[in-house]
C-alpha cells in the first residue's frame, strides 16, 4: 500500500516529545565473595603487623628413667606485615547540570556519590582476591597491599605444561606478585583434592574454594562435586548442570564464583585465618568550592591479613576452555 500524498509523518515532525524511561538499569555486579566473608579488623598504622608460629612436628618421645631434662630449643615466631591501600574516587558535578531535570535519578550530585560508592567496594575485591604485590610506596608512589594470590606460597599445584607459578610469598617485609607458568594446562579433580590435603595436614580447614565464573564452569566437571540431581515436589528430577560443593576425603567444601578473580587460579580458603584490616573506614568529604561546581572525595584505607597462608592454598596455571 502507499502513503497517501501529503501525509505527515513523524521523520518530519520537529515537536515530537521525547520518551525517556524514569529508571536507569545497571547490572554491574555488586557481590564481593572474599570481601563479605573475611572478618574485619581495626589497624592503626600504615603497615600491619602479626605473628605466626608453629609446633613442632609430632615424633617419636621416649625418655630414658631417671635422666636428667633436656633443653627443646625455642623457635621464635615469624613476624608479618602487609601495607594498607588507599582507595578512593572523587565527584564534580556542574551546578548548571544539578539544576537541570533529570531523569531517573532526583539528584545528579547524590547519584555520582552513590555510584562511585559502589565501585569501591568493588576496587576492594578486586585488590585483595587478585596477584598484587606489596609496594610500601613513597612520595610519588602509592602503598599497595599485597594480595591472596601472592601470599599463598606453600600449599599449591599448577595445572601448567610449562615452568609452574613461582610464589616468593612473604619475604624481608614485603610479598612478591608470583610469577605465572609460561604455558597454561588442565585443572583436573586430582590438584584441587592434593591442595586441600595439603592445607589439611598444615592444620587448616580450608571449607571455601573460589574461582573466577570460566573457572567454576570447569570445576563442575569434576567428579566429586555434590547436588548433580536435585528432586522438585512433583518427583521429577531436575538435572543441574553446576556445582556448589566440592566433597574430598576431608569434609565438603563450598565453590563461590567471584567474578574479580582470575582466571588462572582456584583458591582453597580457610576463612577463620583471612581477615580486612580497616586504617580508615570509606567515607565521603566535602572537598573545597573553586569555582561552578560541587567535588566530593569518597576514600578508605585497607589491608589484608594473611594470619597464616599455611591453611590455605591455590591451584594456579588454569586454561578453563581446556
Amino acid at each position: 500500500m502507499a502513503v497517501p500524498s501529503g501525509t505527515f509523518q513523524t521523520f518530519q515532525a520537529v515537536g515530537n516529545r521525547e520518551d525517556l524511561s524514569n529508571l536507569i538499569f545497571n547490572i554491574s555486579p555488586m557481590e564481593t565473595p572474599f570481601s563479605s566473608s573475611a572478618k574485619r579488623t581495626k589497624v592503626k598504622n600504615q603497615f600491619h603487623e602479626w605473628q605466626t608460629d608453629a609446633l613442632d612436628a609430632a615424633a617419636t618421645n621416649a625418655q630414658i628413667e631417671g635422666n636428667d631434662a633436656v633443653v627443646n630449643t625455642a623457635v621464635p615466631t615469624v613476624r608479618l606485615k602487609n601495607y594498607t591501600q588507599i582507595l578512593a574516587k572523587t565527584v564534580s558535578v556542574s551546578e548548571t547540570q544539578q539544576a537541570m531535570d533529570t531523569a531517573g535519578r532526583d539528584d545528579e550530585f547524590d547519584y555520582q556519590v552513590s555510584k562511585r560508592s559502589k565501585e569501591l567496594k568493588r576496587d576492594l575485591e578486586y585488590a585483595v582476591v587478585r596477584n598484587q604485590p606489596s609496594t610500601v610506596g613513597g612520595a610519588g608512589t602509592a602503598q599497595m597491599m599485597a594480595s591472596v594470590e601472592s601470599w599463598l606460597a606453600t600449599n599449591k599445584t599448577s595445572a601448567g605444561t610449562g615452568t609452574a607459578q613461582t610464589t616468593p610469598g612473604y619475604s624481608s617485609g614485603t610479598v612478591a606478585a608470583p610469577t605465572d607458568s609460561t604455558v597454561t594446562g588442565t585443572a583436573v579433580v586430582g590438584m584441587l583434592n592434593n591442595v586441600i590435603q595439603l592445607a589439611y595436614t598444615a592444620g587448616g580447614d580450608p571449607r571455601t574454594i573460589m574461582v573466577s565464573p570460566a573457572t567454576k564452569v570447569k570445576f563442575s566437571t569434576f567428579a566429586g562435586i555434590a547436588t548433580l540431581y536435585n528432586q522438585t515436589n512433583d518427583k521429577q528430577a531436575t538435572i543441574v548442570s553446576g556445582a556448589d560443593t566440592f566433597v574430598s576425603n576431608f569434609g565438603r567444601h563450598n565453590i563461590l564464583p567471584n567474578r574479580f578473580m582470575r582466571d588462572a587460579t582456584a583458591l582453597v580458603l580457610d576463612m577463620d585465618y583471612w581477615s580486612i584490616g580497616e586504617l580508615r573506614p570509606f567515607q565521603s568529604v566535602n572537598l573545597a568550592k573553586t569555582g561552578d561546581s560541587d567535588k566530593k572525595q569518597i576514600k578508605g584505607e585497607y589491608t589484608l591479613i594473611s594470619r597464616n597462608q599455611l591453611a590455605s592454598g591455590k591451584v594456579t596455571d588454569i586454561n578453563p576452555a581446556l
